[in-house]
């Protein structure tokens, strides 16, 4: 996968940046930003249509669903349709369509999708992606957010949106040294917000986007206009055993929530586990077998077999383009590694000044409110019997709405 900038586009970015206003840095701000395109070469898709020819199939015992992990019906059937009818052109093309853009921050490369609104008082809005998430994730959110006239909305409810890719995650990576937490990554991307001439912004983020969005939040408060989160773990739930008398006071929709961590916590979190401690021996297998690849995400995108239609298969696949073929399984895993072995990561924190909205989709989220106010300033508090852990794929109303309302009651 290369790259394809010529002088229109960087003349179109130029017109963008000013609008956004005055970088701090000036020009040499702008002449850092540089017009990317996905470029990915038949060879590239030769090689993958061949892994998947060659792919050596596991055995699995009968009847026993997605207890031991994914299943070989289910990892077979996505790729059968990956090897033969997943049309990566046609999604290549529709993402070539959306203004995208690399920066060096840090000392890492980061790309980022850039969609302007037309509407000159949109409020800048910085959209972070999980693990294995991408800016893939949002694409049904950018229209309805960017030009919410055409979508029967209120132009007040208007916003630019900045969508990156997180350091080492797909389109930005791969990364090349270590010490890439969730909080450095935090402080890159509210540089890059300021390398774009942002001074006030919001941010919304889901799974460990839903702790770098916080961390920005800390970082950058004056700045920051509120923070909304979904996926919400880390900083929003106990850690540890809860006490019999506080267990007593929780509501049922906490109770159940509370059973749905545990239960994560004993029976599906070896990905974390593995990717924590050992992400380099991981990465043999997701680097060298797309279907590797493929059985390893699909668990968190189809909540482990609780909700296996939830995704659409397309979606998903040109997710997992974006990893297969920019070869970042290892330095997207090294993040959990980073952020695992960081000292400040576990040391308490004061409460954020920023004001944070947390949504709640019943079907897979764990967030309980007590636990999120001892460190965040909580505004909003939004629970939706329906959505999973991807809402912007499959309940982008819900999200959509659950954003401007926070927003719209904010200073911006």
């Amino acid at each position: 996968m290369n790259t394809n900038m010529d002088e229109k586009r960087d003349t179109q970015y130029e017109v963008m940046g000013s609008k956004a206003g005055t970088a701090s840095s000036g020009e040499a701000a702008t002449n850092a930003v540089r017009p990317f395109r996905i470029e990915t070469s038949e060879a590239e898709l030769d090689d993958l249509k061949l892994r998947l020819d060659m792919t050596r199939w596991p055995d699995e015992l009968p009847d026993v669903g997605w207890n031991y992990g994914a299943p070989l019906s289910f990892v077979k059937g996505m790729a059968e349709y990956w090897r033969t009818g997943f049309d990566w052109r046609r999604q290549e093309a529709r993402l070539n369509e959306l203004p995208q853009f690399t920066a060096t921050v840090d000392g890492a490369n980061i790309h980022f999708f850039h969609v302007r609104s037309p509407e000159p008082t949109a409020t800048p809005l910085l959209l972070v992606h999980g693990w294995p998430g991408s800016p893939v994730e949002f694409l049904d959110l950018i229209g309805p957010l960017t030009d919410p006239t055409s979508f029967g909305g209120d132009a007040d409810d208007a916003y630019h949106l900045v969508i990156p890719s997180l350091p080492g995650f797909g389109l930005s990576g791969p990364t090349t040294e270590a010490g890439w937490t969730p909080g450095r990554a935090a402080a890159a991307l509210a540089s890059l917000m300021g390398l774009l001439g942002y001074e006030r912004y919001g941010v919304q983020g889901g799974d460990m986007g839903a702790m770098i969005a916080p961390e920005i939040g800390r970082i950058d408060a004056p700045r920051v206009i509120g923070v909304h989160v979904n996926a919400a773990t880390m900083g929003f739930v106990p850690f540890g055993q809860v006490e019999d008398e506080v267990f007593a006071t929780l509501t049922d929709a906490e109770k159940v929530r509370l059973a749905r961590l545990g239960h994560f916590m004993q029976e599906r979190f070896g990905f974390n586990k593995m990717m924590s401690t050992r992400p380099q021996t991981l990465a043999y297998g997701l680097h060298d077998s797309p279907v590797g690849l493929l059985a390893w995400t699909c668990e968190l995108f189809y909540g482990f077999g609780d909700a296996p239609e939830a995704v659409d298969r397309d979606r998903f696949l040109t997710n997992l383009m974006l990893y297969w073929l920019t070869g970042t399984a290892n330095s997207s895993a090294r993040m959990y590694y980073a952020g695992a072995h960081d000292p400040a990561a576990w040391a308490p924190k004061d409460p954020s000044p920023t004001p944070v909205a947390v949504a709640v989709f019943q079907q897979s989220d764990v967030a309980i409110r007590r636990y999120a106010e001892f460190g965040n300033n909580i505004a909003r508090w939004s629970e939706f019997e329906r959505g999973t852990h991807f809402p912007a794929i499959d309940a982008p109303d819900l999200m959509i709405a659950d954003i401007r309302a926070f927003f719209r009651g904010l200073d911006r």
